[in-house]
């Protein structure tokens, strides 16, 4: 027997009422846990359903709904079968249908996805990790409350994560939904030192990098697409206006390229020997977008570490020239005479 906890409250399935009342299947080319969980709904809503009726609504035949009956006594449904012209199916009296259910490997999931959703600082509000956390940990069976609660206190994590800047839920929402429906949205965004603004945006991904959540999107008011930080935008509303994706737009790539391109630290250029395809494909769009110009492959970044920078620089497969800084030159003769003692 598999252990089932019981967790969130129960989203729909596929199953709707007519006009009349009468609950009808919904399915298409649904999947067999699909109607496994319709059939757990209409025997929930109706009490007793004959098999036949159940085939009709599942789009099934009796047999068929004789495995479901056996597959949800599998799981601890307590399903009781009446046999005969008469007969039909029912839950136990008495019995009432959990909100959701999970296994244990089902439940550990959902724990490291809230455990990883702090420590990466992608979620929306920590607050609600700790309630929904708190809340799983309620209702889990004792065993494996206290299995899948040591994951809290003895999970590490290779890499330091930054600080998160959470977005407000209302606004992630709002936006996620606004560019599955290919719609513009109205959005007040806030700059640091400058007052806030009002802008529409036709939104075409949401990115999470570095602890922060990010907008890619065509902006009107500079006719640009640009890179927004959603934790600055104070509210936003879907408007009617739709709006087209360009094709094969890469939100997370035009991210990770605007984000190379925000001035910090010190400018440096290197030639680099090699193709510019090669060249895209070795180094990380964070670091900087190589381009080729007047037959040159050039690497154009910014730093605020010209060491790391010649360690990074050491690790490619190909030669390369600096251009600029003068300062660069000596980071890399230190690396360089770094890797010759170390070759002994």
């Amino acid at each position: 027997m598999r252990t089932i906890s019981v967790l969130f409250p129960r989203y729909g399935v596929n199953v709707r009422r007519t006009s009349t009342g009468r609950l009808v299947s919904v399915f298409g080319a649904a999947r067999p846990a699909t109607r496994l969980l319709a059939m757990l709904e209409v025997l929930e809503t109706r009490g007793r359903v004959s098999g036949r009726e159940l085939a009709e609504r599942l789009e099934v035949d009796p047999r068929t709904v004789r495995r479901y009956a056996v597959k949800l006594e599998e799981l601890g449904i307590p399903v009781e079968a009446e046999r005969g012209p008469y007969g039909g199916y029912r839950l136990r009296p008495g019995f009432k249908l959990p909100p959701l259910m999970l296994t244990d490997a089902e439940a550990t999931a959902v724990v490291l996805g809230l455990i990883i959703s702090r420590r990466t600082g992608i979620s929306t509000e920590e607050s609600a990790i700790d309630e929904a956390f708190a809340k799983i940990l309620r209702v889990l069976p004792v065993e494996l409350r206290e299995r899948v609660g040591a994951l809290e206190g003895s999970l590490g994590l290779t890499w330091r994560p930054r600080a998160p800047q959470p977005p407000a839920t209302d606004v992630v929402l709002t936006l996620a939904t606004a560019i599955r429906a290919k719609r513009r949205v109205a959005i007040r965004y806030a700059t640091p030192g400058r007052e806030e603004t009002d802008r529409t945006v036709a939104p075409y991904g949401l990115v999470f990098h570095g602890g922060r959540w990010y907008l890619a999107g065509h902006d009107d008011r500079s006719g640009e697409v640009r890179t927004f930080r959603v934790d600055r935008v104070r509210s936003a509303e879907a408007r009617r206006e739709h709006s087209a994706i360009p094709e094969g737009f890469d939100a997370a790539d035009h991210v990770a390229r605007s984000i190379a391109r925000i001035p910090w630290g010190r400018e440096i250029e290197v030639e680099l020997k090699t193709t510019l395809e090669e060249a895209t494909q070795r180094i990380p769009k964070m670091v900087g977008t190589p381009e080729e110009i007047d037959g040159v492959v050039l690497l154009r970044a910014q730093t605020d570490d010209l060491d790391a920078a010649a360690r990074m620089l050491a690790t490619l497969p190909w030669p390369f020239a600096v251009r600029r800084p003068d300062e660069l030159r000596t980071s890399l003769r230190t690396v360089a005479q770094t890797l010759v003692t170390a070759a002994g």
